[in-house]
C-alpha cells in the first residue's frame, strides 16, 4: 500500500508540477520507446525446438565464471508471460519496443533449410500483440546469442557465418517485414567482439588481437550485405541500421586529446567509420596503429583484416539511422610507449581508462550518472559524421532490488536533459530515446545481481512477478506527454520518495 500511495504520488507531482517553471518538450515527432533481448529475458531455453546458443552452452558449461553462478533458462520467463509484458509496454504508454529475435528459436540449427514452426508463432504472436496495442516493433536480429552450431564452425571469425547472417536476415524479411518497419542487424558488435572473441563473455575465446578483429571484420561484412538485400530484394516498408555503443572517453588532461580521439575511434569508430565515413575504412588511426604493431611484433602482414574494394565500396552508408547504446564515461590518459608481445585490443588502444570517483555510482561497477558525457557523445557523432539521423536504442542504469528507486529517476531525468539540449541547441538529429530495459533481466556475466528494469522482476516467484518502479512513473509521465517535469518537482520527489 505505501508503495501504491507513492506511485500516485509521484504521479501527480510529475503531471501537474504545481506552481513550477514551464516544463521542457520534445520535438513533435520525437519517440519513446523501452529495450530488452531475448536471450536476457526470454527464458524457455530449450523449448519445443529451440537450438543451442552460445550463451547458453557458455552458462552451463562455465556457471563459476557468471558473477552469482546463475543462468538464463528461465530469466523472466517472458516467453510465457508475452501478453502481460505488452500489458507493461501499454502502461507506460511508449511508442516502440525494441526486442530482439533469437536466431535459434526460429534457425533451431543456426541455417535456413530449418525453420521453426513454434518460434516463428511465438514472434509472429508478439508483433501482431504490439500493433494491435498501438506499439511499434524495433526487431535486432542478432543480441549476442549466435547459434552454438555455427560457433562450432568458427563463430564470427569464420567468413562463411556472414552469408548464413544474410540467410537467416532474409527469413525474417519474409516471415515478418510486412509489419515490422525498423530493423537492427547487431548490437554493439564493439562489446561481443572484445568481449566474447577477445575475453571471457562467450563463446570466451580471449583472443584479443585476433579474433576480435577477425568478428568485427565479418560483421561489418555481414552488416552491409543485410542492408543491401533489405533495400535491393525485399519489399522494403521501413529503416535498417546497426547499434553501436560508446561511453563518453574524456581527456583527462589537455595532453590527452589525442589519446580520447584515438579511444573514441578504437570504440566507435572501428564499426562506425566503414559505415558512415566517405572512406568506407576502418579508422586512420586503428589501420596506422594495428599495422604497425603488427610489424613490430614480427608477423608478415596485420592482424587488422583488409576489405576489398567491393566491400568498401558495398559498406558505404549502408544504415538508415544510427543507433547508439551509452550508458557513461571515462577519463582517458595516454598509455605505455611499449610494444607488448602478446597483442590485445587494449595494446592497441594504447590508453588507461578510470572514472572518477566524485561521478555518482551505480549497481554496476562500470556504470557512472555522467549525464553531461551523453550530451558529449551526441555531439562528437555529429561533428565527425556529418550529423547522421540518430535513435538512442539504449541508456539506462542499475539499481539493487526495490521499488523506490529514486536513483534511476535522478538519472534518467538528467540524461534525458542532456539530450533534450542536444537536439534544441546543438541541433543534433537525433529521432528517439530508448531505455534499457522494461524488466528486469539477466545481465550476462553479472547474472541476476544487477537491476535495470523499470519494473522488477520477482524471480522467486512461480509467476516471476512484474511490479512497477517510481522510475516506471517518471518514464511513463514522459512518454506520454513528450515532457520533462520541472527539476524543482524532480528534486521535491527525490526528497520527499527516498
Amino acid at each position: 500500500m505505501e508503495v501504491a500511495i507513492r506511485i500516485i504520488l509521484f504521479c501527480v507531482v510529475l503531471c501537474h508540477g504545481g506552481t513550477f517553471a514551464e516544463k521542457l518538450c520534445f520535438p513533435k515527432n520525437f519517440l519513446f520507446g523501452v529495450s530488452t533481448s531475448a536471450f536476457q529475458i526470454e527464458g524457455a531455453w530449450n523449448y519445443s525446438d529451440k537450438g543451442e546458443s552460445i550463451w547458453d552452452r557458455y552458462t552451463h558449461q562455465h556457471p563459476e565464471r557468471v558473477f552469482d553462478h546463475t543462468n538464463a533458462d528461465v530469466a523472466a520467463d517472458s516467453f510465457h508471460h508475452l501478453r502481460e509484458d505488452i500489458k507493461l509496454l501499454k502502461e507506460l504508454g511508449v511508442q516502440y519496443y525494441r526486442f530482439s529475435i533469437a536466431w535459434s528459436r526460429v534457425l533451431p540449427t543456426g541455417f535456413s533449410n530449418v525453420v521453426s514452426t513454434d518460434g516463428v508463432k511465438y514472434y509472429n504472436t508478439l508483433i501482431d500483440e504490439l500493433i494491435a496495442a498501438g506499439i511499434k516493433p524495433l526487431v535486432t536480429m542478432y543480441h549476442y546469442d549466435l547459434p552454438q552450431s555455427l560457433q562450432d564452425l568458427g563463430g564470427w571469425t569464420n567468413p562463411a557465418v556472414a552469408d548464413y547472417f544474410k540467410d537467416y536476415a532474409r527469413v525474417l524479411f519474409n516471415t515478418f517485414g510486412d509489419r515490422v518497419e525498423g530493423w537492427i542487424t547487431f548490437n554493439e558488435p564493439y562489446t561481443f567482439c572484445l568481449s566474447g572473441y577477445g575475453g571471457n563473455d562467450a563463446p570466451g575465446m580471449q583472443s584479443s588481437g585476433f579474433e576480435t578483429y577477425l568478428c568485427g571484420h565479418n560483421i561489418l561484412r555481414a552488416h552491409a550485405m543485410t542492408y543491401h538485400l533489405y533495400h535491393n530484394e525485399m519489399d522494403a516498408r521501413g529503416f535498417i541500421t546497426i547499434t553501436l555503443d560508446m561511453s563518453w572517453m574524456e581527456a583527462a588532461t589537455k595532453d590527452d586529446e589525442d589519446a580520447a580521439e584515438r579511444a573514441r575511434q578504437f570504440i566507435f569508430g572501428w564499426f562506425a567509420h566503414p559505415i558512415l565515413s566517405k572512406e568506407g575504412d576502418y579508422p586512420p588511426v586503428m589501420r596506422q596503429r594495428i599495422d604497425e604493431l603488427s610489424r613490430k611484433q614480427n608477423f608478415p602482414r596485420s592482424r587488422l583484416p583488409v576489405f576489398t574494394p567491393e566491400e568498401v565500396k558495398s559498406l558505404k552508408g549502408t544504415v538508415d539511422i544510427i543507433g547508439l547504446n551509452t550508458y557513461s564515461a571515462y577519463l582517458v590518459s595516454e598509455g605505455h610507449s611499449k610494444v607488448d608481445k602478446t597483442p590485445s585490443f587494449q595494446n592497441d588502444m594504447n590508453v588507461y581508462l578510470r572514472q572518477d570517483p566524485t561521478w555518482p555510482r551505480s549497481n554496476s561497477s562500470w556504470l557512472r550518472d555522467v549525464p553531461w558525457g551523453f550530451r558529449k557523445i551526441l555531439n562528437w557523432i555529429k561533428e565527425t559524421y556529418n550529423n547522421p539521423p540518430i535513435v538512442v536504442t539504449e541508456n539506462g542504469v542499475s539499481t539493487v532490488p526495490g521499488l523506490k528507486d529514486v536513483s534511476r529517476v535522478s538519472y534518467i531525468d538528467g540524461h534525458l536533459r542532456a539530450l533534450h539540449a542536444a537536439i534544441v541547441e546543438d541541433k543534433v538529429d537525433v529521432r528517439g530515446y530508448t531505455y534499457w530495459s522494461l524488466i528486469d533481466n539477466f545481465e550476462w556475466m553479472r547474472g541476476f545481481s544487477e537491476r535495470f528494469g523499470l519494473y522488477e522482476v520477482d524471480y522467486a516467484s512461480a509467476n516471476k512477478r512484474r511490479t512497477p518502479r517510481l522510475s516506471a512513473a517518471y518514464y511513463s509521465n514522459v512518454a506520454r506527454t513528450s515532457c520533462l517535469p520541472t527539476p524543482q518537482a524532480v528534486t521535491w520527489l527525490r526528497n520527499h520518495l527516498q
